[in-house]
């Protein structure tokens, strides 16, 4: 028993043993194949700097330039509405009407005051006048001139006072006409009509000012700090476009002219905004959208051939070379296109050199060789017609 233990254990062993044996012969046989392997050849180009005009791009939101609750400025019973919700409303168009009676009456009583002490002051200053003849002969007292004088000033008293409560009257009359304070789009009718209502019970309905209209978006801080050292003293009134929700271009540019004085520390960004006309009522207050800010001036930023750059999960990179020459893997983050290169945001530098052919053969840290952009030609020139043979040789 114990002897065929120690012989099955004998076998597993040569049986590790051989399989370990097995896998060091492959991988050294494996190194020496790679070591033997012509390092693969490569076209390179060199990084450099281009004046040009700077792109950024954030998501947006539309938002109205006004936005203004209805308020009723008397109380009374709701009478009539003159809009639908939805529609679409001009400054001093009258949108609800409360029941005007009371103040009506309340107008004319003030009204009648009015004209009942402006004729009482009328007479009064008459006599007045008389009595001024009167006092200088000395055919009336002193005294009973001056309190005609201080009859007539009271009635002065009373006349502004009255029109005053008459002037009130009708402003509260007019009150009872609920007008748009702004042109804009009405929204959901919160009180219908029958309902009494008061300075107290709220918005009657909302409006939402639709041109000009606004659109605010996040620009990062580092991004905000790179367009302010570019544009200098120039930096306002920066040219924008917009990307509708479907992808397409709103047709309007718009002029981005705020900044907010701050950077929002739970996101490290600065709130800009820009001013857009929207004549035909396309942006809609809420709506989300793509803002695409111009700087105002050029600046020179490194430039990168897109043949150069590739990308996976963790982003785009290049196969940079070192100063050995061999090629390290490097990210990068680029902001904008110029013609058929990556503006570079980050990652490389002018002087840089990064392989642009010949890209999937590339190890990162292992040697290659660099070829002319005419050789390189003649390479693929090469491949290409011994594919073509392979695949006739194959039918």
């Amino acid at each position: 028993m114990k002897k065929n233990i120690i012989i099955i254990i004998a076998i597993v062993i040569a049986a590790v043993l051989l399989r370990y044996g097995y896998s060091a012969y492959t991988q050294y046989m494996s190194g020496n194949s790679a070591k033997n392997k012509p390092a693969p050849k490569v076209q390179i180009d060199t990084v450099t700097e281009e004046n040009i005009i700077r792109t950024y791009e954030a998501p947006g939101r539309v938002t109205s330039k006004y936005r203004v609750d209805v308020l009723a400025r008397i109380a009374g019973y709701l009478q009539k509405s003159y809009f639908k919700e939805g529609d679409f409303v001009k400054a001093g168009q009258t949108l609800f009407l409360i029941e005007p009676t009371e103040f009506s009456n309340a107008s004319k009583v003030a009204g009648a005051n009015v004209a009942n002490l402006k004729a009482q002051l009328t007479y009064a200053e008459k006599q007045l006048q008389r009595a001024q003849e009167l006092v200088k002969k000395d055919y009336i007292a002193k005294a009973q001139y001056d309190n005609l004088l201080s009859q007539r000033d009271s009635l002065r008293a009373q006349l502004a006072s009255a029109q005053a409560a008459y002037s009130d009257a009708n402003r509260n009359l007019s009150y009872t006409n609920v007008k748009s304070p702004v042109d804009g789009r009405v929204g959901i009718i919160t009180v219908t009509v029958g309902n009494y209502v008061s300075p107290s019970s709220g918005a009657l309905t909302t409006i939402n000012s639709t041109n000009p209209i606004y659109v605010t978006f996040p620009l990062d801080s580092t991004e905000f700090a790179a367009i302010s050292a570019s544009d200098k003293e120039d930096n306002k009134n920066r040219r924008v476009e917009l990307l509708l929700p479907n992808g397409e271009k709103y047709d309007i540019d718009g002029v981005q002219d705020f900044q907010d004085n701050k950077v929002d520390q739970s996101t490290g960004t600065v709130t800009m905004r820009a001013t857009f006309k929207n004549p035909n009522n396309t942006l809609i207050h809420g709506e989300f959208v793509t803002v695409k800010l111009f700087a105002n001036r050029p600046s020179l930023v490194p430039v990168v051939p897109q043949t150069a750059v590739q990308e996976n999960q963790a982003g785009k990179y290049v196969y940079k070379l070192d100063e050995q020459d061999l090629p390290q893997l490097t990210y990068i983050k680029t902001v904008g296109q110029s013609g058929n290169k990556w503006i570079v945001g980050e990652g490389l530098v002018k002087g840089d050199r990064v392989i642009v052919d010949g890209i999937q053969k590339v190890t990162p840290a292992k040697p290659v060789t660099v070829v002319s952009a005419e050789e390189m030609a003649k390479i693929k020139k090469a491949e290409g017609d011994s594919s073509d043979k392979k695949q006739e040789n194959k039918k």
